[in-house]
């Protein structure tokens, strides 16, 4: 159980400190969403009166500081964890039931939004591999501070500058973005570890490693979950088909990709059956390491047919369950038991409160694991 649950807002042009009293005690509740795949944004609810100071704050610096940052940290059992690092980007004025009572709703993303501001297209990148140009994109941004995690692409290819020159298209977020596409990774900014840094992950989804602690379903005074809804969804099982070009007979070979990475284990072990075919046309243009690259990352989007929606107390739970991570599930029977990824959590924080609804992927039922750790 918790001892105690502390919440701080920094706010800030670019470096964020600690917001005013008055601030913080007009904030009403938080809603942080973090999630595999998309950007993570939060939403932050006031009190505002006519007299407020949250006027200045908010209205008029969202206005003439466009980055203005917001740093959100939660402190469990003195224990503090970034819940959130993103910039505001959207106001909104409520009027209240109460003269002179309103109620301000400021929304935000995480720091992707700062990469999608700038289009840099056309400059070039001269013998440079596709994980050198991310990280050194990904360097503009260290006073945010952004810090690159790049893993190489197996499939990678350096182009000879005598050959063909890349050059940037669109801002720095769409062409990280479709570098990652292209080898089959994912691209992502995640608060932390320290309050003030974030990691910009450019590299494969992981699914290994040590789990959280378990939720538990229908265990009596064990059970830490306000809810638990699975389903399984045979129609994901695709096969990928990649066309390889011969260079002499110019004739496309056709070539199924199977659902091979060692990243992503088998978590269920009744796989995901195959129930069609997906042929990747446009992969005949491209190089046959790019080809490659295409075919696994539309491998592993269609391996996760068994998913499970569901809420808990996080003063129930212990800690925080954190989006991109394992996590076991004991006693929804047989099927459904044992570990999962976590897809995305939806944190709310309210005076007392503290509640996450999340959605968990897996990528066949019946578990592998003999015993889910508690």
């Amino acid at each position: 159980m918790l001892r105690g649950i502390h919440l701080t807002l920094l706010l800030g042009p670019v470096v964020p400190v600690p917001a005013p009293r008055p601030v913080v005690d007009a904030l009403e509740s938080v809603e942080v969403t973090n999630a595999a795949g998309r950007a993570s944004g939060f939403q932050l609810r006031f009190s505002l009166s006519n007299r407020s100071p949250l006027q200045t704050i908010f209205l008029l610096a969202g206005g003439e500081t466009p980055l203005l940052r917001v740093m959100l940290v939660v402190t469990l059992n003195g224990t503090p964890e970034v819940l959130m690092d993103g910039v505001m980007t959207h106001t909104e004025v409520t009027q209240g039931t109460q003269p002179g009572q309103s109620t301000l709703t400021v929304t935000g993303d995480d720091l992707t939004r700062v990469m999608d501001l700038q289009d840099f297209g056309g400059l070039p990148y001269p013998a440079m591999s596709p994980e050198a140009r991310v990280a050194l994109i990904v360097a503009k941004y260290a006073a945010f501070g952004l810090v690159p995690m790049v893993v190489p692409s197996i499939f990678s290819e350096t182009p000879i500058p005598t050959d063909r020159i890349p050059t940037h298209q669109g801002t720095d977020l769409a062409y990280v973005r479709e570098l990652a596409r292209l080898a089959g990774y994912v691209f992502y900014v995640e608060p932390g570890p320290a309050p003030g840094t974030n990691l910009a992950y450019w590299g494969p989804e992981v699914k290994v490693g040590p789990p959280q602690p378990a939720l538990n379903v229908d265990m009596d005074h064990l059970t830490n979950v306000t809810g638990l809804d699975f389903s399984f969804d045979a129609s994901k099982g695709v096969l990928p088909v990649v066309f390889i070009q011969n260079p002499l007979t110019r004739i496309p070979i056709p070539v199924p990709i199977p659902k091979l990475n060692p990243l992503q284990p088998p978590l269920g072990a009744i796989g995901t059956p195959v129930t069609r075919m997906t042929v990747l046309r446009d992969t005949a243009k491209q190089s046959p390491m790019a080809a490659i690259s295409a075919g696994v990352a539309a491998a592993a989007r269609s391996e996760d047919a068994v998913s499970a929606n569901g809420g808990l107390d996080v003063s129930r739970y212990g800690r925080l369950l954190r989006p991109r991570r394992l996590v076991g599930v004991r006693g929804a029977g047989m099927a459904f038991d044992g570990l999962y990824f976590v897809d995305s959590v939806t944190t709310s924080l309210r005076r007392g409160e503290c509640r996450q609804s999340f959605r968990l992927t897996r990528n066949g039922i019946v578990s592998l694991t003999p015993r889910v750790p508690p």
